[in-house]
């Protein structure tokens, strides 16, 4: 039996690693830009910068879908599907933090949690289904899911938060 330390442990990571992006996305966002479009000229930086508002409210819905991952991994004992792409996602993300403030050189959100949090569950969570006989099957294709849903939660978010015209 899979302890629920593991299937609902996907949550509770990622509700610690989302808070340092809570706490600190918008505002680097907007720190961060100058330096980055001296450095990198050409790329359209000012994607890049998002209202508190929108942090909150794609941390919400991102929210929703960890939280269903977790439920369908305790509910299979790890072996949704679902719950192993999740998995392997997150800690894909994690990696992706420590590429991105080594690229910028410097702090970027979620950089703390990553090496502290979101890699070393992942990694644990991984090595405790197959201790307990769990068939793990994330396939690579499935790591394609994570930025079309990154980008689903981002665009739903940019929708909800715009201003309308009167």
């Amino acid at each position: 039996m899979v302890p629920a330390t593991v299937t609902w442990g996907l949550l509770a990571a990622w509700a610690v690693h989302d808070a340092e992006e809570l706490a600190t996305m918008a505002g680097w966002a907007r720190r961060a830009r100058p330096r980055l479009e001296e450095r990198w000229p050409g790329v359209p930086w000012e994607r890049l910068e998002v209202s508190q508002r929108h942090v909150n409210v794609a941390i919400g819905l991102m929210g929703g879908v960890m939280a269903g991952a977790a439920a369908l991994g305790a509910r299979t004992g790890g072996r949704s599907a679902v719950f192993q792409a999740v998995l392997a996602g997150f800690g894909l993300h994690g990696a992706g933090h420590l590429a991105q403030a080594a690229v910028t050189r410097g702090y970027t959100p979620g950089a703390v949690t990553a090496p502290l949090v979101v890699i070393p569950y992942s990694v644990w969570a991984w090595r405790r289904l197959r201790a307990e006989g769990v068939p793990t099957r994330a396939e690579p294709a499935s790591l394609l899911a994570l930025p079309l849903v990154l980008g689903a939660v981002h665009a739903a978010a940019h929708r909800i938060t715009r201003r309308r015209r009167s």
